[in-house]
């Protein structure tokens, strides 16, 4: 299976979306995203937020209330999953336990009335793609969950699709597959050069995977962005809490060098809202002898060891503030130590909400 390389058909255009269940609930409500040829694109958001209801109106699983889903620029209305160039793959990964694995890859092939040499091709180069070309002879209910991910996806790009759909397709594997898997479903995408819209709940799956993110709240979309501009500038405090910010603090004053908040005053030029972001690793942990001029009175109330990092709970009068520290030498303070936070100003966000 030869690389594909990304055209202007397999962008995906979704404007105004509706989807309005029999008791009023809208599951989406006015939907607007535009996703580019070839992207990784991630819909994250918890659960009840839309994140699977939007990918199965891309499906052509269900069918939305108002709005228009173009695909390649044509207009999906009444056109059946089986006419649309997607394919899904599932968190069950949906296979045949009568086919073998070479037999489950074939088959939407077979349907296409393909000749054999032809599937055969296919499947050779798309199993050496994911991995699996030692599997092809083996019986499904002998596989484990990574290998059956493996031909599910196999499964999905042998026919070449212009959009290939994942809700939340490692979900159900251990801690470590999963982060190998992450890493291979990026590098097949990339080989690949094909669309992909991932669903999923975890905030660090899709930054480790997304080349941009839709944050989904109650239906509507909260925020779109790379990785990074999720992270670092998150639009809401929705956004922010969601992707792990615990350091949120009301701002009750604003001057023209900056912000003030409860445990002091800020500077930097500030967008408006109504809280300020401060991100745990942009605090610093010094002794409380060695204050500096804009050093914040705190103390250690906790602290948790990372791997490669240790992330510390800190006092600040009534407020408490995680730090996150990759410094060794700086994983010296115990809880009860008195000691002095700074805060790097890149760190620093004003949020609404």
């Amino acid at each position: 299976m030869s690389k594909q390389t990304a055209t202007p058909s397999s962008s995906i255009e979704i404007n105004a979306l509706v989807r309005r269940f029999a008791d009023g609930h809208r599951a989406l409500d006015g939907v607007d995203l535009d996703i580019a040829a070839g992207e990784f694109f991630t819909l994250l958001g918890p659960s009840g937020c839309g994140k699977t209801t939007l990918l199965r109106i891309l499906a052509g699983l269900d069918t939305p209330s108002a709005g228009e889903v173009r695909i390649g620029g044509r207009a999906m209305a009444g056109v059946p999953a089986h006419r649309r160039s997607v394919n899904t793959v599932f968190q069950s990964y949906a296979l045949f336990p009568h086919r073998n694995v070479r037999r489950n890859i074939a088959f939407g092939l077979e349907m296409q009335r393909l000749d054999a040499v032809t599937i055969e091709k296919r499947i050779d180069s798309v199993a050496g793609l994911t991995g699996i070309t030692t599997l092809l002879d083996r019986p499904v209910d002998q596989l484990s969950g990574g290998q059956r991910q493996r031909v599910a996806l196999a499964r999905a790009v042998v026919n070449e699709p212009d959009v290939l759909l994942l809700d939340e397709p490692l979900s159900a594997l251990d801690a470590g597959l999963r982060g190998r898997l992450q890493l291979e479903l990026r590098e097949l995408q990339h080989r690949l050069g094909m669309t992909f819209v991932f669903v999923t709940h975890d905030q660090q799956e899709a930054m480790i995977m997304s080349d941009r993110i839709a944050v989904l709240d109650r239906g509507r979309i909260a925020q779109v962005g790379t990785p990074p501009a999720i992270y670092e500038q998150p639009a809401t405090r929705f956004v922010a809490e969601f992707m792990g910010h615990e350091n949120l603090l009301a701002v009750t004053g604003r001057d023209e060098h900056g912000v003030i908040t409860p445990i002091g005053h800020f500077a930097g030029a500030f967008a408006e809202g109504g809280h300020l972001l401060i991100r745990p690793e942009a605090i610093s942990l010094g002794r409380r002898q060695a204050a500096g001029p804009s050093a914040i009175p705190a103390q250690v109330v906790g602290r948790v060891y990372r791997g490669g990092s240790t992330e510390y709970r800190i006092a600040c009068g009534d407020h408490t503030l995680i730090a996150r520290a990759s410094d060794p030498a700086a994983e010296g303070f115990e809880p009860g130590a008195e000691v002095n936070a700074t805060v790097a100003p890149a760190g620093l966000a004003v949020v609404a909400g």
